[in-house]
């Protein structure tokens, strides 16, 4: 225990430059705080004690914000960030070295019994806000965007992102941790592609526009020219700030 609260207070320094001294680390980071409170409940829960982990669990989510069942499995190194509203539920497990931002949640999906709650590998950087449900594995060295919401397994060295999350293979890239906004935006690409399948669709169009068009005659002697509808561009103010990002 004392070796894992030693790993969890060093890795602090690493992760975050607004660490500056070890008074400051131990009394006003929360999320220090609530893997003292976890590892400590974690023992007591394992060898049997009733009512005291679970109080003590509440009494760390009323200090810091954050709930972690005394049942969860946390590894070494861990460092959850700021840590506000972040969740993890009875069977979860979190390996060595992960980075967890503030309103993440680690829980099930269902009543079922068992283990029904995620699997982190080790080096994972869980992005503000992303929620991983149910009885998933997450390979190592992963990045889930801030706010994504995973359902599925996530196999390792890959970036997961979007509602639900797609996973992003971004081979030869290197990620810097904490980085957690700068993901690729898969849901762009694939709008983007489809305004320029579009465009290219209406000129198209166009072009069949300007050849000659068929001349029917009506029932009662009118004549129709059946032709294509007036040329609509994309001058939609919402779309262009979709594209150019800020809608996203």
């Amino acid at each position: 225990m004392l070796r894992s609260l030693a790993a969890d207070f060093r890795i602090i320094f690493d992760r975050d430059p607004a660490a500056r001294n070890w008074l400051e680390v131990l009394f006003c980071y929360p999320g220090l705080q609530a893997l003292m409170f976890h590892r400590v409940a974690h023992w007591l829960y394992h060898i049997g004690i009733p009512f005291f982990p679970r109080f003590m669990s509440h009494l760390s989510r009323f200090i810091t914000g954050i709930e972690i069942h005394p049942g969860a499995t946390i590894g070494e190194g861990v460092f959850i960030d700021h840590g506000m509203g972040v969740v993890i539920g009875e069977t979860a497990i979190i390996g060595d070295g992960c980075l967890i931002y503030q309103g993440v949640t680690l829980g099930g999906t269902g009543k079922e019994s068992g283990k029904r709650h995620p699997t982190l590998g080790e080096n994972v950087v869980v992005g503000a806000g992303a929620k991983v449900l149910g009885n998933l594995l997450i390979g190592n060295n992963v990045r889930i965007g801030a706010g994504s919401v995973v359902l599925r397994d996530v196999p390792s060295d890959c970036t997961v992102v979007g509602v639900p999350g797609r996973v992003v293979y971004r081979s030869g890239v290197r990620v810097n941790p904490l980085e957690h906004g700068q993901l690729p935006d898969s849901e762009a690409q694939v709008i983007r592609s489809l305004v320029d399948r579009i465009q290219v669709l209406e000129q198209q169009v166009e072009q069949l526009r300007e050849q000659p068009q068929p001349v029917y005659v009506s029932s009662d002697g009118e004549e129709i020219c059946v032709g294509a509808a007036p040329n609509c561009q994309l001058r939609d103010r919402v779309i262009r700030e979709f594209l150019d990002g800020s809608g996203i």
